[in-house]
């Protein structure tokens, strides 16, 4: 399965679908759910700036670490 098709079957599933299968794909790796770092204000233009930096560096993201 491509990318492209990846996305559209993403998509089409419900939220509670979406939902589950992250959080199927978070146990898999071993992360559990929590509520983030205590006292840390989150800004969306940081956070966003995060996931841009992750995505140039998709290696990091495949590591088992």
């Amino acid at each position: 399965m491509d990318k492209e098709e990846r996305r559209k079957k993403y998509k089409s599933m419900s939220s509670q679908e979406r939902q589950e299968l992250i959080l199927k794909k978070m146990k898999a790796k071993g992360i559990e759910v929590r509520r983030g770092v205590p006292n840390k204000k989150y800004y969306s233009e940081e956070v966003y700036e995060l996931i841009h930096i992750a995505n140039c560096f998709p290696d990091l993201r495949e590591k088992d670490s």
